[in-house]
C-alpha cells in the first residue's frame, strides 16, 4: 500500500509532528472528503506501507523528523512543488530563493531522485504567458540542475471552487497548442539541464517533444529505489482521467493546508485554514 500525505493538504509544512504520533501508533483514521461523518481506518504500520509519498512546497519542518522515519524502516520520497507566484497568489508560500535552498538541503539528506520537482500548476495570462514561462522555468531548472532527475509539469485546472478566488489574476485558459508549445520549450530547457520531463494529467500526445505522462505516485520509481514492488492497483480510479498515479492512500484531510494558495482545489474558502 502506498500512503499519499497528502494531495489535500501540505503535512510536512504544516502536519509533521501529527503524522509522527501516527507512525508511532501504527494507524491513521482519514474522514472521507465527501461525507465527513464518516472515516476509515489505515494501517500505518512498517510492514504494510510500501512508501510515503510526500507532497509539499516547504519540507524544511520535516527535516528533524527524517532520521527518526528512516529508523522506523519507511520508504519515502518528496514531491517538491516550486512555482515562480509570488504572495498575491500563493500567501502563505515562503519566499522562492529560501525554498530553492531548501529543495537542496533536502537532495544532500536523501538524494536527487527521492525529490521530484513539480512546477504546478501553470497559470496563463497576459503577463504570465510563454516567454515569462519559459524564463521562470529557466531560472529554478538552472538552479536545481544536478539535484533531481525528473521534473513534472501541469496546466491550472479549471476547478469551479477555484474561479471566485482567482477572478483578480485574470487567469486565461490556453487552447491545446498553446500548452503543447509551452510544454515543449519547458521540457528544453529541463533537458539541458539532465532533468527528465513529464506532464501530469495531460491528454495530448507530445512524445514528440520526448515528454511522456506522469506518475507523481510511480510504482516504478518506488520499486527501483526501495526493492519493493507496491501492492494495489497500476491506475488509480479515483483521480483524473488522464492522471497516471498508481492506486494509493490518502491520509489528509481538505481545508487544513495554512499555504493559501488561490488555485488550491483542496480549500472550499481562501482563509479556511489561515
Amino acid at each position: 500500500m502506498i500512503i499519499s500525505a497528502s494531495r489535500r493538504s501540505d503535512i510536512p509544512a504544516f502536519y509533521g509532528h501529527w503524522l509522527m504520533d501516527c507512525l508511532k501508533t501504527g494507524e491513521v483514521v482519514v474522514r472521507n472528503p465527501v461525507n465527513p461523518t464518516q472515516s476509515s481506518r489505515i494501517s500505518l504500520l512498517p510492514e504494510d506501507v510500501d512508501a510515503l509519498v510526500f507532497w509539499t512546497k516547504n519540507p524544511a519542518p520535516m527535516f528533524d523528523l527524517l532520521p527518526e522515519i528512516d529508523a522506523m524502516g519507511y520508504f519515502y520520497y518528496f514531491l517538491f512543488t516550486l512555482t515562480p507566484y509570488d504572495s498575491s497568489i500563493e500567501p502563505g508560500v515562503p519566499a522562492k530563493s529560501r525554498m530553492v535552498d531548501v529543495f537542496r538541503r533536502l537532495v544532500d539528506t536523501i538524494g536527487p531522485e527521492r525529490v521530484v520537482w513539480r512546477y504546478d500548476p501553470v497559470i496563463m495570462t497576459g503577463t504570465m504567458n510563454h516567454e515569462w514561462h519559459t524564463a521562470e522555468f529557466r531560472n529554478f531548472s538552472g538552479a536545481l540542475a544536478g539535484y533531481t532527475r525528473r521534473c513534472i509539469v501541469s496546466f491550472l485546472d479549471d476547478y469551479r471552487k477555484i474561479r471566485n478566488r482567482m477572478r483578480s489574476v485574470d487567469y486565461v485558459l490556453p487552447d491545446d497548442r498553446s500548452m503543447s508549445a509551452l510544454a515543449c520549450s519547458l521540457a528544453e530547457v529541463a533537458r539541458n539541464d539532465g532533468i527528465e520531463f513529464f506532464m501530469c494529467s495531460h491528454a495530448g500526445d507530445l512524445s514528440h517533444c520526448g515528454i511522456l505522462n506522469a506518475s507523481c505516485i510511480d510504482r516504478n520509481l518506488i520499486f527501483r529505489l526501495s526493492g519493493r514492488f507496491p501492492a494495489g492497483k497500476e491506475k488509480d480510479r479515483g483521480q483524473r482521467r488522464h492522471c497516471g498515479c498508481a492506486e494509493s492512500r490518502d491520509i489528509g484531510e481538505y481545508d487544513t493546508c495554512r499555504h493559501g494558495c488561490l488555485y488550491c482545489y483542496a480549500m472550499s474558502s481562501r482563509f479556511v485554514a489561515l
